[in-house]
């Protein structure tokens, strides 16, 4: 297998095996890395939950109540500060995302295909790089994802 620039096959002694590592990145991880960037993205994200969200509840509010209607129009506001340039999608998230990639801004960091929920991943290797999307729901709320890289 020929691994992708930077990729490094390194050996564990701690648990006798063998791993990969990223020269560049500092990544490190047990499964081959992905052969090209169609594989993974790296986005950021702005999630308003609502009452029907599978966990109704955040780092910012214990017991979540608005509809979903409310949600969106919350995230609507926030996508015209955003797209007005008044907003990044940064600094809204940590203040305003509930989900917990709030405290990184809104940055998931890198994934691949079948790490999240589908309607998520299908519009985040959708999106260019440095393309917002329009609201996107899924079991957790509704989301503004921006695809990093």
């Amino acid at each position: 297998m020929e691994l992708p620039p930077d990729w490094t096959i390194r050996h564990s002694r701690t648990y006798n095996k063998d791993y990969y590592f990223n020269t560049a990145t500092k990544e490190s991880r047990w499964d081959p890395p992905p052969g090209d960037d169609n594989d993974r993205v790296r986005a950021s994200h702005l999630l308003v939950k609502h009452k029907d969200s599978r966990r109704p509840s955040s780092w910012r509010e214990e017991n979540i109540t608005r509809t979903k209607e409310e949600a969106l129009e919350i995230l609507k506001g926030y996508q015209k500060k955003i797209e007005s340039g008044e907003e990044t999608l940064s600094a809204l998230a940590t203040n305003n995302s509930d989900c917990s990639s709030a405290k990184r801004g809104g940055d998931l960091g890198y994934f691949e295909r079948g790490q999240m929920q589908k309607p998520f991943e299908d519009t985040a290797f959708n999106l260019k790089v440095g393309e917002l999307s329009e609201p996107v729901w899924t079991d957790s709320g509704v989301h503004l994802i921006m695809r990093t890289a």
